[in-house]
């Protein structure tokens, strides 16, 4: 049941990573390759960076197709006229979206980053936190490079501090609540940060030079 659950679990992160790839490929004005293509990247390239790091390889993205497809699909509906026309009647809907869609991809990834390098017998918690953090943004950052945007998590209120907060807590929550409450909590605290961040505005000090 644990593994269904988490099978689960990822294909939601797949699904939202899809959703705000393909939305900043939309709003960039892209062919229905680049929306898809952008979908595809930050749905798995954060997972295809940890595995390298990790030396899982052919990373499991190619060796388990399902994932990347899903996030084909995915991205491909998003392209239809009549989804357009809702994504972008307001900013204020297509900002909503874009929000939750990546706080939830951020928080599971970053779980699920974590527990990849736990099954495979790493314990070093500076690296657990390392992959955990890299498999929530790294396909973010792909994204935006590619779409000719500064990266979201140079630019955004905690995004990336929220991905290490959640890494640190579920490192702390697996030997005392095992893997899958590390997992669903670790998640939780990431995705309620984010949230919170955008609500409240929360952001790191920046470099004023005036």
């Amino acid at each position: 049941m644990a593994k269904e659950l988490l099978l689960i679990f990822e294909i939601i992160g797949t699904v939202a990573f899809a959703l705000s790839g393909a939305m900043a490929g939309l709003s960039k004005k892209m062919d229905i390759f680049g929306v898809v293509t952008l979908g595809i990247i930050t749905s798995v390239g954060g997972g295809v960076i940890r595995d390298l790091v990790l030396g899982n390889t052919p990373p499991a993205t190619f060796q388990n197709p399902v994932y990347a497809l899903v996030a084909a699909s995915v991205s491909a509906v998003l392209f239809f006229p009549a989804v357009r026309r809702i994504l972008f009647k307001k900013q204020g809907i297509y900002d909503k979206i874009m929000l939750f869609m990546d706080s939830l991809g951020l928080g599971i990834f970053t779980a699920v980053g974590i527990e990849t390098a736990l099954l495979m017998g790493y314990e070093n918690p500076f690296l657990l936190i390392f992959v955990g953090m890299i498999t929530g943004t790294g396909g973010g950052i792909i994204r935006d490079v590619l779409a000719g945007s500064t990266p979201y998590i140079f630019k955004k209120h905690f995004y990336a501090t929220a991905s290490l907060i959640g890494a640190v807590f579920s490192v702390i929550l697996w030997k005392n609540s095992g893997s899958l409450g590390a997992i669903y909590l670790g998640a939780a605290v990431v995705f309620i940060l984010r949230i919170f961040a955008a609500k409240f505005r929360w952001s790191l000090p920046k470099a004023d030079f005036e």
